[in-house]
């Protein structure tokens, strides 16, 4: 068993190594995002940016709006009020292209289980009217790079939920999306399986100058260097890098830094 310390301490090395370039548009803009469902407030004027080629971490409690706002990234609810750029294109206004250049990994499994690893790729590439040669050449590329290439055309369900999610990111990678969403990738899996797929996720953004948005309520998985969004029932509490937000608050750790935070904030 691969201890998760060890395995997310080592990602952070290499994502270190190519730092986003300031001159580029940001890969995510969120501006003044709010959202009701029935007399309920889910989101709360939330603004945040995620800069090109980096990993940033959306850290909230389960409830902290964190699925909602993936929900409106995707389009698969319509935002109410505010605004969401994909790079320099409007969500509203340029959906199709918005959201070609988006790949996803949902908290719910949305793969279908008496499909094979294979069947279900090709599904996802014929939604993105992908040609025949070129989506072939994905499906095998991505499945052997999440180590699945010989169970390829095993039925989902008898996958580990392991290697369930990494047929997933397969899933999620097979049109190469700039930015990439995980909404609580993790949960659920081993600590083997979420030490691979946080490393495997984190070495995309060097590999592949992806940008990410991991969402978590795992504070262990929140490295120092990371840009840390914290959210806490629908509105924004701090965004930073997680050492900065610690040491701004005089706090032991980023685990205390958010005790503090959300203890501090209204109900």
């Amino acid at each position: 068993m691969i201890p998760l310390d060890h395995v997310v301490a080592d990602s952070r090395e290499t994502t270190l190594l190519q730092p986003p370039s300031h001159h580029d548009p940001a890969a995510l803009s969120v501006n003044d995002l709010s959202h009701r469902i029935g007399d309920r407030t889910i989101l709360d004027g939330v603004s945040l940016q995620v800069p090109v080629g980096r990993f940033a971490v959306l850290l909230g409690l389960n409830g902290a709006g964190k699925t909602t706002l993936f929900s409106l990234i995707t389009r698969l609810y319509t935002a109410q009020q505010g605004s969401i750029r994909i790079f320099e294109s409007d969500l509203q206004r340029e959906s199709s292209v918005a959201l070609s250049m988006l790949g996803v990994v949902f908290q719910q499994r949305a793969l279908d289980p008496d499909l094979s690893a294979r069947q279900n790729l090709w599904y996802h590439a014929a939604l993105h009217g992908m040609p025949w040669g070129q989506a072939r050449r994905r499906i095998a590329e991505e499945l052997a790079r999440v180590g699945l290439a010989e169970k390829a055309d095993r039925k989902i369900r008898a996958f580990s939920g392991g290697e369930a999610r990494r047929v997933e990111l397969a899933r999620a990678l097979l049109h190469d999306p700039r930015l990439l969403l995980c909404d609580e990738a993790t949960v659920g899996l081993d600590i083997k399986s979420r030490g691979e797929i946080i490393v495997d996720v984190r070495g995309l953004v060097t590999a592949r100058a992806m940008s990410v948005l991991w969402a978590t309520h795992l504070i262990d998985e929140v490295q120092p260097d990371d840009l840390t969004i914290i959210l806490h029932r629908g509105r924004i509490l701090r965004i930073g890098v997680a050492a900065d937000i610690v040491r701004e608050l005089g706090a032991v750790d980023i685990n205390d830094a958010f005790r503090q935070l959300t203890e501090g904030a209204q109900t």
